[in-house]
C-alpha cells in the first residue's frame, strides 16, 4: 500500500457556486449518493443556515461512508464561538466534520474584515478548538492562502498554526483566486512543511483561473499535501475548481502516483466515472464537454485515416489509457478524411463486418465526402454515419416510411390579450401496409411553446404502430444549428442529440436549405436508429 491520499468533493458547496448552477435538495442528494459510491473520503454538503436547499440537505442526507462535512466561516469579531450564531447553525447540522473557512492574507483581514491582524489569528483558533471541542473533526479553510504568503508569509504561517495548534485535522491551503502556478505551489508547500505543519495535515484547494488546477493539484501532492479537494466536472465559480473527475483516474493509473498513493476510489468504481460525470451535466441540463480528458466524448476519438490503421493493431499507439478503465469508449469518427481503416472499425462497433476491400467500402466513403461537401458532419452524427452505411450495405431495414407532413407558425392573441406563437405539426406515415396520421402542436406540459421542431417531434413519435412502445422512452435532449457554406448557396445544418431509457445517447444529422427539413431528416435518423438497436435488422 502507498500513501494514503484523502478525496474531498465539494460539487455540492464550491461547484453550486458555478453561475446558472442551482442545485435542488434532491438533486443535491442524488450526487451525494454518487459520489459516495465512487468512494470520495468526504463529501461537502453545502452551508448549514445559508439557505433553505443546504439546510434540507443536511436534514435528509442518509448515513454514507464517506465523511459528510459542513461549511462555515470562523466566529465573526467581537463576539465568543460558542455565541457566534452562524457558527451554531454550522455545527447543527450533526456532521462528523466540519469546514470553516478563514482569512490567511493580511490585505483581506485589514481591507475585508477590517480588524487587526491578531485579532483575526486569534478568531481562528478560537473557532476551530470550538469544532473538536464539540468532538467533531475540524478543517480549516485557509483562504487566499497563497497569495497571502507571497504577501506575508510569517503572517499566513501563524493563521495556519493557530489552526493546527488549536486542533484541525486538516489545514487546506487555498488557491482562492486561482492565478498560482504549480512549481509556486509545489515551492511554497514544502515552506509550509518544513515551517511546521505536517504533510499529513494539509490539503490543497485549487481554482482554474490559468487551467492549472489539476496541475497545480498534482504539484502539491508532489510536495507533500495527503488532502486533494475538488469538483466533478471542475464546477465551480468564474473557472471552476479543480476537476476531480481529471484527477481520479490520474492518480489511479499514472507513475508515480498509482504505485505511490492509495485513494480510496478503487479501479472498479473507477469504471463508473464517465456516467457519473455525464450524471452530473443531466442535472445541470447541459451538453457534456465532448474534449474532456478522460470522460468525454471526444477523449478516445480518433478521426485521421493513419491513426485508426494504428489502432486497430495496437490501441495503445494512439490511447494513453484504456477507455474502458473510465467506464468511456473508444470512437473512429467518420469524416472526409476518413479512410478505410476507419470505416472497418466504425462499422465493426456497429455489428457490421465487412471484408477489406470489399467495394461497398469505396462506395460509403465517397458518400460521405459527397454528403460532407454538401454540409453533413459524421464526426459527431455517428446514429446517422451508421444509418447511411447500412443502406450502403443493403442493410437498412424499412421500418416505415414517410409519406409527407407539414407544419404550420400561428401567431395570436390569447385569452389574457397577450401575442403568442403556436406551431402544428401533420405527420403521415406508412407503418406495415398502414397509412398513420399524427397531429401535435408545439406546447409543454405546462402551456409553453417549444416551436416546431417540438411538434414535429410530437407528431413523428405519435402513432408508430407496432414500434411505438419502442419509441415511447425517447426524448430529444439537445438541438443544435448552424448555417453552412454562406451567401445565397448557404444551407442549415441540425444536429439532434436523442437519449432512451437505457441511458444510450446518440446523435443525427440533417442539412437542407429549409430549417425544418434539415430537423425533420436529423429527427427521422433518430427514430430509425433507435429501432435498429432495440427491434433489429429484421424490424
Amino acid at each position: 500500500m502507498g500513501t494514503r491520499l484523502y478525496l474531498y468533493d465539494t460539487t455540492l458547496r464550491d461547484g453550486q457556486q458555478t453561475q446558472g448552477v442551482q442545485f435542488s435538495t434532491a438533486e443535491k442528494l442524488r450526487i451525494a449518493k454518487a459520489l459516495d459510491d465512487l468512494g470520495l473520503d468526504y463529501i461537502e454538503g453545502g452551508w448549514p443556515g445559508a439557505n433553505p436547499t443546504d439546510s434540507a440537505f443536511f436534514d435528509e442526507i442518509p448515513p454514507t461512508r464517506a465523511v459528510m462535512t459542513a461549511f462555515g466561516m470562523t466566529k465573526r469579531a467581537g463576539r465568543s464561538a460558542g455565541n457566534d450564531d452562524v457558527l451554531s447553525a454550522v455545527l447543527n447540522a450533526g456532521t462528523p466534520a466540519v469546514c470553516l473557512v478563514g482569512k490567511t492574507h493580511d490585505f483581506h483581514v485589514t481591507a475585508a474584515l477590517g480588524i487587526d491582524l491578531s485579532e483575526n489569528v486569534d478568531n481562528i483558533r478560537a473557532s476551530v478548538a470550538h469544532i473538536v471541542a464539540q468532538g467533531r473533526e475540524a478543517l480549516f479553510d485557509a483562504e487566499h492562502f497563497f497569495d497571502g504568503w507571497k504577501a506575508n508569509a510569517p503572517y499566513a504561517l501563524e493563521c495556519l498554526k493557530a489552526a493546527y495548534d488549536a486542533g484541525a485535522r486538516w489545514i487546506v491551503l487555498c488557491d482562492t483566486n486561482g492565478g498560482t502556478l504549480p512549481h509556486e505551489v509545489y515551492r511554497i508547500v514544502q515552506k509550509v512543511i518544513t515551517g511546521g505543519i505536517p504533510g499529513e495535515n494539509l490539503g490543497i484547494h485549487t481554482h482554474n483561473d490559468t487551467e492549472n488546477a489539476v496541475a497545480c493539484s498534482l504539484a502539491a501532492v508532489d510536495a507533500g499535501v495527503r488532502q486533494v479537494q475538488g469538483t466533478l466536472n471542475g464546477l465551480g465559480e468564474r473557472c471552476g475548481n479543480a476537476n476531480l473527475t481529471s484527477l481520479i483516474p490520474t492518480l489511479l493509473l499514472k507513475e508515480p502516483y498509482a504505485s505511490a498513493c492509495d485513494i480510496g476510489v478503487g479501479k472498479d468504481a473507477l469504471e463508473g466515472l464517465t456516467q457519473i460525470s455525464r450524471m452530473l451535466d443531466e442535472v445541470l441540463n447541459r451538453v457534456p464537454m465532448r474534449q474532456a480528458p478522460y470522460v468525454g466524448s471526444s477523449a478516445f476519438a480518433h478521426k485521421a485515416g493513419l491513426h485508426a490503421s494504428a489502432i486497430l493493431k495496437d490501441p495503445t499507439t494512439y490511447e494513453h489509457v484504456d477507455p474502458g478503465t473510465v467506464g468511456n469508449r473508444r470512437v473512429i469518427p467518420m469524416s472526409n478524411q476518413a479512410g478505410q481503416s476507419n470505416l472497418r472499425r466504425r462499422l465493426a462497433e456497429a455489428g457490421l463486418e465487412v471484408a477489406p476491400g470489399d467495394p461497398a467500402l469505396a462506395r460509403i466513403l465517397d458518400e460521405i465526402k459527397t454528403r460532407e461537401a454538401q454540409g453533413y458532419t459524421y464526426d459527431t452524427a455517428q446514429a446517422s454515419f451508421e444509418l447511411l452505411a447500412r443502406g450502403g450495405l443493403g442493410r437498412l431495414p424499412d421500418f416505415f416510411e414517410v409519406k409527407r407532413y407539414r407544419v404550420t407558425v400561428e401567431r395570436r392573441r390569447n385569452k389574457y390579450d397577450r401575442m403568442v406563437s403556436l406551431s402544428e405539426a401533420v405527420v403521415v406515415v406508412k407503418v406495415a401496409g398502414e397509412k398513420k396520421l399524427s397531429v401535435s402542436d408545439s406546447l409543454d406540459t405546462e402551456g409553453h411553446d417549444r416551436g416546431p421542431v417540438n411538434a414535429l417531434s410530437k407528431a413523428l413519435s405519435k402513432d408508430l404502430g407496432p414500434y411505438q412502445p419502442v419509441i415511447d422512452d425517447m426524448r430529444l435532449v439537445d438541438f443544435k444549428v448552424r448555417i453552412t457554406q454562406g451567401g445565397t448557396e448557404a444551407v442549415t445544418r441540425v444536429i439532434i442529440d436523442s437519449q432512451d431509457g437505457k441511458g444510450r445517447r446518440w446523435q443525427t444529422v440533417g442539412v437542407s436549405a429549409n430549417i425544418v427539413d434539415a430537423s425533420f431528416e436529423a429527427l427521422l435518423d433518430a427514430v430509425r436508429w433507435k429501432l435498429i438497436r432495440d427491434c433489429g435488422e429484421a424490424g
